[in-house]
């Protein structure tokens, strides 16, 4: 699909939800917590957001119908596939063209608008509207000067690696390096034509490890052969696994839906964040889900050719006793809460001796096919109460003579998702400064 129309139809349709809602961008804007420029460059098809989650919200404000929704999303992951390409592209520059006018800097601002730039540690783009001339300066100068921006920009983008790391990844000096990695996408590894292994992965925590997030996911390791965790669409093909998946495990079904469990105190923890902010959130405290665990899996062709999804299995890596943390609601007492069953929903028991999906009322099962202009994307809703449990995903898929599994975890470690009975709960009142225990909010 050409790039233009991928941004252009997935922003054609922002602009039909928003005119048809009535409300200004200045209002949207403010309900968004986003300012008004960047909302109109996101309808204007100028840029592409970089997490869905803002859209979704957005998506519901205008109040889209279900097969509204779920188009938006397709468009969105097309559109974010193509500035994936052509942030590829950009990496790919050498010292040559860096010193024609074509270096990091300005591939960097064709990659991403100058919000996701900031958010990912690399400078602000220049505005739209700046000078993009030739630099009277000689070749060598703007050469050099291009090298040292882009050592600036890793070193930044290091630190920000570093200090968004995985759940119980702080301090305790007890971790390796590969606890700093970012939360919130998914690991994939890969198997060719082999048939899938029955067992878990060289991370999985085992029933008698520690309660402790950092003490039981190991460091995350990729099997020999297999396709590079996290793999952009292209090395799919590379490695002869023709789809890709995304998974978001710290998604929400709704704000009422979703609790973390912590072990710290009511005094010691943030106010409940924006859906977009949870992976952050959860790092932050070392916060494992609580009762339900929402997942968003976004699975896509890397080329035209037609790939079918024969099935997920879930694969229990261990279990132990429920964690006796404090239990966390991330709603607000007092306000109310959309949802409803989205199409291609699955849920599973993580407390059944063997759990498998099963498809929630009026959505259809597997097989499903897939291709590089026809993601699809599925939602699971993990529940458990009587145990913590480490699980992960294996996706099967088929493609003429080719077959294999990708195996779907959380940056190469399994998910976890804790029961929470018994446990003190609490809330956060809106217009609070702190926690305070479920249910004693006295709502005006």
């Amino acid at each position: 699909m050409p790039e233009h129309t991928a941004a252009a139809d997935f922003a054609a349709l922002l602009r039909e939800l928003k005119d048809r809602s009535g409300l200004s961008y200045g209002v949207l804007a403010k309900r968004l917590h986003m300012s008004t420029s960047t909302l109109h460059r996101y309808c204007n098809g100028d840029a592409v957001p970089a997490d869905y989650a803002p859209v979704e919200r957005l998506a519901r404000l205008c109040k889209a119908r279900p097969e509204e929704l779920v188009e938006l999303h397709r468009r969105w992951v097309l559109a974010d596939a193509v500035r994936g390409r052509k942030g590829a592209a950009a990496a790919e520059t050498s010292p040559e063209e860096a010193g024609s006018g074509t270096g990091p800097g300005q591939a960097a601002s064709e990659a991403a608008p100058p919000a996701e730039a900031a958010s990912a540690g690399a400078p602000p783009a220049a505005p739209a509207d700046a000078d993009t001339g030739a630099d009277p300066a000689p070749t060598r100068r703007r050469t050099r000067t291009a090298v040292l921006a882009g050592i600036a920009v890793a070193a930044v983008a290091a630190g920000v690696a570093f200090a968004v790391g995985l759940p119980g990844g702080g301090s305790d000096g007890e971790g390796d390096g590969d606890r700093h990695r970012p939360v919130g996408a998914a690991g994939v590894t890969a198997e060719g034509t082999a048939p899938a292994s029955s067992s878990p992965p060289s991370s999985a925590a085992s029933p008698s490890s520690p309660s402790s997030p950092a003490k039981d996911k190991g460091p995350a390791r990729t099997p020999a052969g297999s396709a590079p965790a996290g793999a952009p669409s292209g090395e799919g093909q590379k490695s002869g696994v023709p789809v890709t998946v995304r998974a978001e495990p710290y998604a929400w079904e709704s704000p009422c839906s979703q609790r973390y469990l912590a072990d710290k105190p009511a005094s010691e923890m943030k106010p409940p964040p924006l859906e977009e902010g949870a992976a952050a959130w959860v790092a932050a405290h070392g916060a494992v889900s609580s009762g339900q665990q929402y997942l968003r899996l976004t699975v896509q062709g890397t080329g035209p050719e037609t790939v079918v999804v024969d099935g997920l299995t879930v694969r229990v890596a261990g279990k132990r006793a429920p964690l006796a943390w404090n239990d966390y609601a991330m709603a607000y007492p007092g306000v109310g809460c959309g949802g409803g069953v989205q199409t291609r929903a699955f849920a599973v028991s993580l407390d059944s001796a063997r759990p498998s999906l099963t498809p929630e009322p009026g959505n259809e099962d597997f097989p499903f096919k897939v291709s590089e202009s026809d993601p699809e994307v599925y939602y699971l809703t993990a529940s458990v109460s009587a145990y913590d449990v480490d699980w992960y995903l294996e996706l099967k898929w088929s493609s003429g003579d080719r077959s294999g599994t990708l195996t779907v975890d959380d940056e190469g470690r399994p998910f976890r998702t804790s029961g929470n009975k018994g446990r003190p709960a609490y809330e956060f009142p809106i217009g609070g400064d702190g926690w305070v225990p479920e249910g004693t909010t006295k709502l005006e």
